[in-house]
């Protein structure tokens, strides 16, 4: 299929000023035109670094899942091993590092599987989505000090009754999670 994505419409930035910078969060207000000649004088942009989140499934094609609490949402909840694309990495090896300190597993065979935006109106960055099979616990976790993550292994079958009954909140987990299981179930 043809790219799609493109910057045709793009808005031309007239000023732009920076409200709060921190590492996990910047806030940024921009002065835009728009195509038509519409000024919008007040647009605001989160920018985060990338992510990457990973399905993970073992030789006998268990999926390894995650719980922990998301204060924002003040749940705890399943999730895919993921997190922040660290300077100088690249998203296969922030993958592969994540995986191996969330969980304790690695190896396997690894997939490109897709790249999303959490809101692209409003967020700058992307999620870079891997599928890998056949990993193998090698370690224990190596978690940072504010993780505190709990490790399952699960069939597929049961990640997709998860989805079903609404049991992964976490949209930029559920897509990949959704194509896995349509292409494996197609």
């Amino acid at each position: 299929m043809k790219n799609t994505i493109n910057e045709d419409r793009k808005w031309r930035v007239l000023s732009s000023e920076y409200l709060f910078r921190r590492p996990w969060l910047t806030a940024r207000k921009d002065v835009v035109k728009l195509p038509d000649g519409c000024v919008n004088p007040e647009y605001y942009v989160l920018e985060y670094p990338d992510w990457v989140n990973v399905i993970a499934l073992t030789g006998d094609g268990q999926m390894i899942l995650e719980r922990q609490y998301r204060h924002g949402l003040g749940k705890t909840c399943y999730e895919l091993p993921c997190g922040v694309i660290e300077e100088g990495e690249t998203p296969l090896e922030a993958a592969k590092r994540e995986l191996l300190e969330e969980t304790g597993y690695a190896g396997g065979q690894w997939f490109e599987w897709m790249t999303l935006t959490g809101n692209a109106s409003s967020t700058n960055n992307l999620t870079h989505s891997f599928l890998v099979t056949g990993v193998e616990k090698v370690a224990g976790q190596s978690l940072d000090a504010t993780e505190d993550i709990e490790v399952s292994l699960h069939s597929p079958e049961f990640v997709r009754d998860l989805l079903v009954d609404n049991q992964i909140l976490q949209s930029l987990m559920a897509a990949p999670l959704w194509k896995y299981l349509y292409q494996r179930y197609l």
